[in-house]
């Protein structure tokens, strides 16, 4: 059913906790013995994050890395973009290159594929028993409000649309035309599959570790205002 499992990893200035996010990956054993490739698309930085991942290449040759770079910072929607065209996985998911996302829990992920050969798989912060690291309430009611809107333009009723972990079966993400570039690719993904007949979506509770803007979180309130448009966006409109 499932044999490969594309990482994909959108990077951009994470030369200091690069490596951390790539053990973690590393050391994860995935359910029935899947094999993981890891692609990860470098958004033109400007510190040390490709000198500190081709350090770490060349420390772990066995470990199936590939690393790709923009030729100039265009936005993690296209850094995924990129990562999609370059994936060779039966599924894939997105890993941020920060810390706020557990490796450990993809194999959350991946029981309804599985247990009922799902499509699509979101990864929510809001339900479960998982850690959920607290910090900014106002980011909370945002979240929860776009979540909301999205669901009334999609007629799905998903808790966290925009979380990084969604795990999409690759053939159908290949299939998706991304226009986005930035934090706008959230919902106008969601729209896209919400569109696709017979799709197979599911949800499952994972862990959140998240980041102060002061520890490198990059998402803003004008991200929040493209959101809103995008949601609008791509329901009406191809």
């Amino acid at each position: 059913m499932i044999k490969k499992l594309s990482i994909l990893i959108p990077a951009y200035n994470e030369g200091r906790t690069i490596h951390l996010i790539l053990d973690r990956v590393r050391k994860v054993e995935l359910i029935q013995g899947i094999e993981k490739e890891l692609i990860i698309v470098n958004d033109c930085s400007s510190d040390d994050t490709v000198a500190k991942i081709q350090d770490y290449m060349r420390s772990y040759p066995e470990f199936n890395i590939q690393l790709f770079s923009q030729d100039r910072n265009q936005g993690k929607g296209a850094a995924i973009t990129r990562a999609i065209k370059e994936c060779s996985g039966d599924y894939l998911i997105v890993q941020d290159a920060d810390l706020e996302y557990d490796p450990e829990e993809y194999n959350l992920l991946l029981k309804p594929v599985f247990m009922d050969n799902a499509d699509v798989v979101y990864g929510s912060r809001f339900v479960g028993h998982h850690p959920h690291r607290i910090l900014f309430f106002w980011h909370s009611i945002g979240n929860k409000f776009l979540t909301g809107l999205s669901n009334i333009m999609t007629n799905l009723n998903l808790t966290d649309m925009e979380t990084c972990y969604k795990l999409i079966r690759s053939s159908i993400a290949k299939g998706i035309e991304i226009k986005e570039n930035r934090f706008g690719i959230e919902p106008e993904i969601t729209a896209k599959l919400a569109k696709i007949p017979k799709i197979r979506i599911y949800e499952v509770g994972i862990s959140y570790y998240g980041r102060t803007y002061e520890e490198g979180k990059k998402i803003g309130w004008k991200d929040g205002f493209r959101a809103i448009w995008c949601i609008f966006k791509y329901r009406f409109f191809k």
